[in-house]
């Protein structure tokens, strides 16, 4: 039995049953008779009578075959089949930026600093960034804008602040046929440093001697995903805003694709901005004042139970439950399932209740959601004070999937 490639069964256009009668068959293809085609576009192809010979069989050979004699069942077939990758994994098309952890390597305490946005310095006509060889496609109305024609390694400085304020107005910018994963770490740490001091990850796979990279990497030999999300859950997406546990949180963020599945394996975002819009002017009401408890000691103490690292100690820190966004004004809720606890003032069910209300409410959020999708090249930018996402987990566990995040931390939240 020859070997079948998964590429063919994704194929269904390569995919056909060969019929090796002599007899033509008449009848259009239906439930009852699938196999009209007489030809087989996939190597070793299965000879399997077509219905129309069976039937011109049983009809001039007397004590004829039943047709599950003469037809191998269509399930048998392909369970015979051995399903077989057809490209030979050489590793990671990146190695420099393979995750590393040291058990050594610890970090002091995060202190406050002071932070402008360089959005605020920006043309807001972006003549810089949106030039005219600039293409943009808007995803949704409420955020997501896939952008190409131009270079984020060869914008200026008015070109970043650009890009800053334009992350804020759009929430997400997907960037096309980027050459920025091969333009060296130093000089991607320089970029990312023009919009805030980057955030060191206390328990992620960062690079060594560049504790500025959150390398995120899954593949056969290494899947912290189920780790940190184990098959217990009925489904592995958790909506989060990176470091929410921080007193200054991300704000616009940098991820980068190095190997991509070719099916799976896209973000999804949610616009914050929009998930307070959608709420009642009483309900927005109820909201004002209120602190939440966003916490670190979850995620260190997961890494210390499978064995890995906490680089520095998990803080508690407590954030508005809406902020604004320093730049364009606008209010956006700031709660997320990945680290916002309890709500500060509330007794334990009254804070459960809202919060769940709250989580609920973004995850079911289909239309205000975005779902982007990476190819070679990929760079995704957005707004981290103003959207949640999370990573869907949907790709075959052998392929690879590997990316790094490059964090810069904002202003400390305000109402």
């Amino acid at each position: 039995m020859a070997a079948l490639s998964i590429a063919a069964i994704n194929e269904p256009s390569s995919f056909k049953i060969a019929c090796s009668c002599n007899v033509k068959c008449q009848r259009q293809p239906s439930e009852s008779h699938p196999f009209s085609a007489h030809d087989a576009t996939y190597k070793g192809s299965i000879p399997i009578l077509c219905i129309s010979s069976i039937l011109h069989r049983q009809q001039s050979v007397a004590m004829a075959p039943s047709v599950s004699d003469i037809v191998p069942p269509v399930t048998d077939t392909i369970a015979d089949l051995k399903l077989t990758a057809t490209k030979e994994d050489k590793g990671p098309s990146y190695p420099f930026y393979y995750p590393y952890y040291d058990p050594n390597e610890k970090f002091p305490p995060t202190q406050v600093y002071e932070h402008t946005d360089p959005g605020a310095k920006a043309d807001r006509a972006k003549p810089h960034l949106l030039t005219p060889e600039t293409n943009v496609t808007h995803i949704s109305p409420f955020l997501g804008t896939e952008i190409s024609g131009v270079q984020i390694s060869q914008l200026s400085e008015e070109g970043l602040n650009e890009l800053a304020l334009y992350a804020a107005e759009r929430k997400v910018l997907i960037f096309r046929n980027q050459d920025f994963k091969d333009i060296g770490p130093d000089r991607q740490i320089e970029i990312a440093k023009h919009f805030g001091r980057i955030q060191r990850h206390p328990t992620s796979g960062n690079v060594k001697g560049y504790p500025e990279f959150h390398v995120v990497y899954r593949g056969a030999e290494h899947d912290r995903l189920k780790e940190v999300i184990p098959d217990e859950r009925i489904n592995r997406t958790q909506w989060h805003s990176d470091v929410s546990y921080e007193k200054q949180p991300a704000g616009t963020t940098f991820f980068f694709i190095l190997d991509q599945p070719e099916v799976g394996g896209d973000t999804l975002f949610a616009s914050q901005v929009e998930a307070y819009n959608r709420l009642s002017p009483e309900f927005k009401k109820r909201l004002e004042g209120l602190r939440a408890v966003h916490s670190a000691f979850e995620q260190a103490e997961s890494s210390r139970r499978r064995g890995g690292v906490v680089r520095r100690e998990p803080i508690l820190t407590e954030h508005p439950l809406v902020r604004r966004h320093p730049v364009t004004g606008e209010k956006a809720l700031y709660v997320n399932q990945g680290f916002t606890r309890r709500i500060v003032g509330f007794k334990t069910e009254e804070s459960e209740y809202l919060l769940k209300f709250l989580f609920d409410h973004i995850a079911k959020g289909a239309d205000f959601q975005i779902r982007a999708r990476y190819a070679p090249g990929s760079v995704v930018v957005w707004d981290n004070r103003v959207t949640a996402h999370s990573a869907t987990g949907d790709f075959n566990p052998g392929d690879r999937r590997h990316a790094v995040r490059l964090t810069p931390q904002a202003e400390v939240p305000t109402e």
